[in-house]
């Protein structure tokens, strides 16, 4: 959608120009009477080209009923000669009727017209009319300033067609930018919530999960604590929630536990905020026993039990491996942990491993799993103490290293010693024999 080019070529004077559009716009309404009264407001004293652009704008409504390609293309107008009556594309009227008013101080109050015109696709193109629409609503977006507020508005209007005609493949790739043109257009609070959550709402219909938590995340994140025990809060936190469980490959939940729209969901619906805690921090037989607790639940809910299963399962053996007391992890254990046959442990592991929660290596001989690296999945009390333990652990060797260290130096130097002294007494000697 952005593109670094926002020129339009079209030749004449603009009050030529002027008179080209109504002229093509009194064609294509079939009635007199534009013209005229656009001629009137473009000589002498009368002048006043921005009421003449109020009066086009209001009668370009009647694009949408113009042609996707006609035998015709009068938009560049050859040093004067007007021609009134003719049969033009659809693309070319739009770049038209945008240099006239991209430059006009009444561009703010004219905007919302156009945007509501092009959010119709033009009737005389079923099949490519939703694309003609974001071509024009593109070619507005570009020839705007990149810092001007008025972006805003013309991309809500793009983000209505894509969404209504399934065109999801169009706004893809101009998502990675949304966080910094918000910034660029000075966008208020509110006005990034709203479109924050109209991406999350198009990104979950075209089945695009990662952009829609990112966008709900993204959402919560903007939400004041007084703000986060809203409704409207709860709404999204309630989504947020479920999406981080039924991603698949969304195995961190420290960054979403911490909201306080999540937080807030420990009294409003607590159990959705009971499983949450267990992908955060519990294992298999936590989740089990929530099933249990919580009969059907999760299948009310829509959460995917196949999806929840797996990611339990692979979070599960991630934290034997991070609190295993030894580097070696028994088949055995896994499988009784893991509630699966021992055929199906190696499985696992490299299920895990390609996860990037641990690193490691299966040793078939030993039945073991020799760890490397694990990581914690939060990092609270208990694993800060861990790492305490560890880390006088590793006090206590450095100590005992160091006292090696010192007893082979000090060994060094006295041998070191002797062997001077010795040196020194038999050099005399010889100095004795010599003088004699």
């Amino acid at each position: 959608m952005e593109s670094p080019i926002n020129t339009l070529m079209v030749e004449g004077s603009i009050d030529d120009q002027v008179l080209e559009m109504a002229q093509y716009l009194e064609t294509r309404r079939g009635s007199q009477g534009l013209v005229a009264q656009i001629k009137s407001q473009l000589e002498g004293e009368a002048y006043d080209l921005d009421n003449c652009l109020r009066e086009i704008v209001n009668a370009s409504n009647s694009l949408s009923t113009t042609p996707e390609k006609g035998s015709i293309l009068s938009l560049v107008i050859y040093r004067g000669n007007y021609l009134a009556k003719c049969e033009i594309e659809f693309i070319p009227a739009y770049n038209l009727l945008i240099h006239l008013v991209r430059s006009s101080t009444a561009l703010p109050e004219l905007l919302p017209t156009i945007l509501q015109n092009l959010s119709t696709p033009p009737s005389t193109s079923p099949i490519n009319g939703p694309s003609l629409s974001v071509h024009a609503l593109s070619t507005i977006f570009n020839v705007l300033p990149a810092s001007s507020p008025l972006r805003y508005p013309v991309f809500k209007a793009t983000l209505q067609v894509v969404t209504e005609h399934g065109m999801y493949d169009v706004l893809a790739p101009q998502l990675k930018n949304i966080e910094r043109w918000v910034g660029e257009w000075g966008s208020s609070v509110a006005e990034i919530r709203d479109l924050y959550i109209a991406l999350a709402g198009v990104a979950e219909t075209a089945g695009d999960s990662d952009q829609f938590y990112s966008f709900l995340f993204r959402t919560l994140q903007g939400f004041t604590p007084e703000e986060s025990t809203g409704e409207e809060a709860r709404t999204i936190a309630v989504r947020l929630l479920k999406a981080s469980v039924n991603l698949p490959s969304r195995l961190e939940f420290d960054d979403i536990i911490s909201l306080d729209a999540i937080q807030q969901l420990s009294n409003t619906d607590p159990e959705a905020f009971a499983l949450l805690e267990v992908f955060a921090g519990g294992d298999l037989e936590d989740y089990e026993e929530f099933n249990d607790e919580h009969d059907g639940w999760v299948d009310d809910n829509g959460i995917d039990h196949s999806v929840a299963f797996r990611k339990i399962r692979l979070l599960t053996l991630a934290s034997l491996a991070s609190t295993a007391s030894s580097r070696e992890l028994p088949y055995s254990v896994i499988a009784r942990r893991l509630h699966i046959p021992s055929e199906e442990v190696e499985l696992w592991v490299i299920d895990v491993i390609r996860a990037g929660l641990v690193e490691g290596k299966l040793s078939q001989l030993n039945q073991t799993f020799l760890i490397h690296r694990s990581t914690y999945r939060s990092f609270g009390k208990s694993e800060w103490e861990e790492v305490g333990v560890r880390l006088d652990n590793w006090k206590a060797s450095l100590r005992n290293i160091l006292e090696v260290v010192r007893g082979a130096r000090e060994q060094v130097v006295t041998q070191g010693g002797d062997s001077a002294v010795q040196s020194a007494m038999n050099g005399g000697g010889n100095a004795l024999q010599v003088e004699g």
